[in-house]
């Protein structure tokens, strides 16, 4: 059959500048001016670990998420909860103290495996009620002051001494924004899916436009140099992660931006591109009214439900055991959020701001199945300002421990300046490096190696 070949397509200066106009728009969105590669002859020489930091805005109820079961305390909690208190029956033990929320079940499996770890009364050490103010103590690193002008994560990923000096993508937010545990970072990209992160346009301009691009940006300034790192970028994201995404080992991620944003983590993790830290949030802990009596209704099934499904997903995707390319035995996934609720329940069957807290660490290296933390009682003269669960761990406590074990970075002082005093909780496994491991060189630039067959 002939074939009939198209006409050089001729485009006016109009239609040029739209194109790149829609084009230069994709680059500024994808926020990546870093682009570079591991060296795959190295193993080991490098740290390989992979932080995913999950993000509950809003302040969730850490009370009805691990409830007092048992003791004095359980007769606190159902004194101050009259309407809102998950019956201690209905809780999914964890130990004689405390229970998860049934919502919670797809995570019971990890905890009895000892991969998912709790630790409670956790939060600032600030006295703040505010969530604006909170998250941005928490997400900068600097309880108190606002106006540092990098996140703990963009620190960690300055100060680390055991990153290859050239990583394609290190960091990633997944979603339409970047985290402010990022602020700062020249390194970092905000994306909601790896088959989006493309250049814009008509597709009829796609090729003539990258050439032209490449074309303009053959300087040797800054401007030259990050127009061509993202045009390289953009090229091989495309070329590494392409057609439709199918998780690994039936695992299911619930439906909605949680759900895909997580499993557009899952997927830059296993296309082997460098990822290093990840940053997902879910919103709508905010629950002053309506939050649901007897561990049912709007807590239940609208946050705390898609939570479990979707971290149990994301784990489960990630998983391999019988493969060297188990993702999870170099990952380490913290949930938090910027403070807890009051005990006692307020006239809206809800509940306010409050103090301590709760986080979740996930991983092939946690010492799970236990709760952590130094339990400081519900009694009157137990709780903070006579109303909120009290804080008696800093937060900074538990990343550090991340950051120190698993990512082997010693500089806590620059991730967390003005925290000290760091001791370990021993949730993690692994040693806390006391100086920086001397890396080989010279360094060289390689492309990623693609794997084939059944372990990807």
């Amino acid at each position: 059959m002939p074939t009939t070949q198209r006409p050089a397509r001729r485009f006016t200066r109009r239609q040029f500048l739209q194109g790149c106009s829609a084009a230069i728009a994709a680059m500024a969105g994808a926020r990546l001016t870093h682009v570079a590669y591991a060296d795959p002859t190295a193993p080991g020489s490098y740290n390989e670990e992979i932080m995913v930091v999950v993000f509950l805005r809003g302040g969730w109820d850490a009370l009805n998420v691990v409830v007092p079961i048992a003791g004095a305390d359980r007769g606190y909690y159902e004194d101050a909860r009259e309407e809102l208190q998950v019956p201690a029956n209905q809780t999914l033990a964890l130990n004689a103290q405390f229970g998860l929320h049934p919502a919670l079940a797809p995570l019971l499996p990890l905890y009895q495996a000892k991969h998912f770890a709790i630790v409670h009364a956790v939060g600032l050490t600030y006295d703040t009620r505010s969530h604006f103010d909170a998250q941005q103590f928490l997400e900068l690193g600097t309880p108190g002051q606002k106006n540092t002008p990098t996140g703990w994560i963009t620190r960690h990923l300055e100060s680390a001494p055991n990153l290859p000096p050239t990583i394609l993508l290190p960091a990633l937010s997944a979603g339409s924004t970047q985290a402010m545990a990022l602020l700062g970072s020249t390194e970092a990209a905000a994306m909601s899916g790896p088959n989006g992160f493309n250049l814009s346009g008509h597709w009829h301009w796609g090729d003539p436009q990258r050439a032209a691009l490449r074309e303009l940006y053959t300087g040797a300034n800054w401007l030259y140099e990050a127009g061509t790192r993202t045009l390289d970028t953009i090229d091989l994201v495309e070329a590494s992660v392409t057609g439709t995404y199918t998780p690994a080992n039936g695992a299911v991620y619930p439906n909605g931006s949680f759900g895909d944003n997580l499993k557009a983590v899952a997927q830059m993790i296993k296309a082997d591109l460098g990822l290093r830290v990840a940053t997902i949030d879910l919103g709508g802990w905010d629950t002053h009214e309506n939050q649901g009596d007897e561990g049912g209704g709007y807590l239940a099934s609208n946050q705390l439900a898609p939570l479990a499904q979707g971290l149990a997903a994301f784990y489960t995707d990630l998983s391999n055991a019988a493969c060297a390319q188990d993702y999870t035995r170099k990952l380490t996934l913290v949930v938090m959020s910027e403070f807890g609720r009051r005990l006692k329940e307020n006239f809206n069957h809800g509940t306010d701001h409050g103090h301590g807290n709760a986080m979740f660490v996930l991983g092939g290296h946690v010492n799970g199945g236990q709760v952590y933390g130094n339990w400081p009682g519900l009694a009157n003269a137990q709780l903070y300002d006579g109303y909120d669960l009290a804080v008696t761990t800093d937060y900074r406590r538990v990343l550090s421990e991340i950051v120190s074990k698993r990512l082997t970075n010693p500089n806590l002082a620059t991730v967390f300046p003005g925290y000290a005093g760091y001791t370990p909780l021993n949730l993690i496994q692994g040693s806390d490096p006391v100086t920086p491991p001397v890396l080989p060189g010279p360094h060289r630039l390689f492309m990623p190696l693609t794997q084939t067959g059944g372990c990807s």
